[in-house]
């Protein structure tokens, strides 16, 4: 499996609450440039075997949503496995980002994020630590909302990296 992992440099993104997206108070965005490649007949297995391994469970294969949403109960890794997108993170006049195959973006709970335009075949696989579930929020958060994303547990390893690097480094 290890034959498979390209991964550059880890880009953080910080975001502030904006426009009722709540963005995390202290965790930033983890962005995984040509973190896996994609080939083969079924790429996607190939993000759903690391994110596994990993300890994070892969739950879904689809695309990203085209209004601006964030999750409560769950951090979320996205791994595009298919295609191209431009997605604005940290909701509404955000930051812009271009993804293509191969690579990974991992959501502290409480971020925004919006397909803002994508190729035909674009897709991606989610996946969340155990426990935790990628719910969809889209009215401004609540106090409690806001509450629970501080909360929510830290996961043990990175869904990339393992026991090293991303999650493990920028989020304790």
């Amino acid at each position: 499996m290890k034959q498979t992992l390209t991964v550059r440099a880890v880009q953080a993104l910080m975001f502030k609450a904006n426009g009722g997206i709540p963005n995390h108070p202290t965790l930033p965005v983890l962005i995984y440039p040509e973190a896996m490649r994609v080939t083969g007949s079924d790429p996607a297995s190939v993000f759903e075997r690391i994110f596994a391994a990993n300890g994070w469970p892969p739950q879904w294969r689809y695309g990203v949503f085209d209004y601006h949403h964030y999750h409560t109960r769950g951090h979320e890794v996205l791994g595009v496995h298919a295609g191209h997108a431009r997605l604005m993170l940290g909701g509404p006049n955000g930051h812009v980002v271009e993804v293509k195959g191969g690579d990974v973006l991992l959501l502290p709970a409480g971020t925004g994020h919006c397909n803002l335009g994508a190729s035909e075949d674009f897709e991606v696989v989610g996946a969340y630590p155990p426990g935790q579930e990628g719910d969809i929020n889209r009215d401004p958060a609540t106090p409690a909302q806001i509450e629970q994303i501080a909360r929510l547990g830290f996961p043990h390893t990175d869904p990339v990296l393992g026991d090293q690097g991303g999650v493990v480094e920028l989020w304790r």
